[in-house]
């Protein structure tokens, strides 16, 4: 009999073990998918392929785009990761740039940034979207390799956005040098819980368009009262020009009389 009770107990304690063991397993296998399936949709986000000092599928920009205000290179390695380089001899706003489309959803947005002598007043080294100041934390001074993300919500029915590889800003020009590498473009359910930052794309842009100045009502409104003056215009100052055409009339007709 009490043999029996301990291998009743030991099999319930061993069925309540694989119950938890299989919550557990249904809890983190979608977690473990969603990793597995993330792709990086930058191209050539490694800087792996390009010849020259171009890699493939990246350009340069620059609010002041001349060789005495910055230059930018393509740093190619076989044994170890390969790198993109922005060096700002004056106060600039200087990157690498890659135009891409995507579709609704959450992105997070990441890359690797060693800076050199980045001034610590204006933007720094950042991640961005040239799009209103979407951009992650700025890196100012010299600085070894360090991670930075932002996260970017895209609405409606997707986006064309320019990822930027940078040192300085929009209003923000700054001096110094800052080295990328790794960078990623990944489609996310959600942000982590506290994530920063964090942007919403189709609220910065509704909140760009120009504002209409007035109402439908108030337009409408003007129109009557535009109409209305001319009209006014028409009655008063019109009979008069009509009383001038009638008398004309009539001198002609007189004429056509006498012949």
């Amino acid at each position: 009999m009490i043999a029996h009770v301990h291998s009743y107990r030991g099999g319930r304690a061993l069925l309540l073990c694989s119950l938890f063991l299989c919550a557990m397993a249904a809890v983190f296998a979608p977690q473990r998918a969603v990793a597995a399936d993330q792709k990086n949709l930058l191209v050539n986000g490694n800087f792996a392929k390009g010849s020259e000092d171009q890699p493939d599928l990246w350009r340069t920009e620059a609010w002041i785009n001349k060789p005495d205000a910055f230059v930018a290179h393509w740093h190619s390695y076989t044994d170890k990761p390969c790198e993109l380089e922005v060096d700002n001899l004056q106060a600039d706003d200087a990157r690498w740039m890659q135009s891409l489309t995507v579709q609704p959803g959450w992105y997070q947005l990441s890359v690797d940034v060693r800076t050199v002598n980045v001034g610590a007043k204006e933007s720094g080294a950042t991640i961005s979207v040239m799009e209103d100041g979407i951009m992650s934390a700025d890196i100012h001074g010299t600085n070894d390799w360090q991670r930075v993300t932002l996260y970017l919500k895209v609405g409606g029915h997707g986006a064309d956005i320019d990822v930027a590889l940078r040192v300085g800003g929009f209003g923000s020009l700054n001096t110094g040098t800052a080295f990328f590498r790794n960078a990623t473009l990944v489609k996310i359910d959600a942000p982590p819980p506290s994530a920063t930052p964090t942007y919403d794309l189709m609220e910065i842009r509704k909140q760009g368009l120009p504002v209409p100045i007035g109402s439908p009502i108030s337009l409408v409104l003007t129109f009557l009262v535009l109409a209305s003056i001319a009209w006014a215009g028409w009655r008063i100052y019109g009979d008069d020009d009509f009383r001038i055409f009638n008398s004309l009339r009539a001198a002609m007709s007189g004429r056509s009389t006498k012949r």
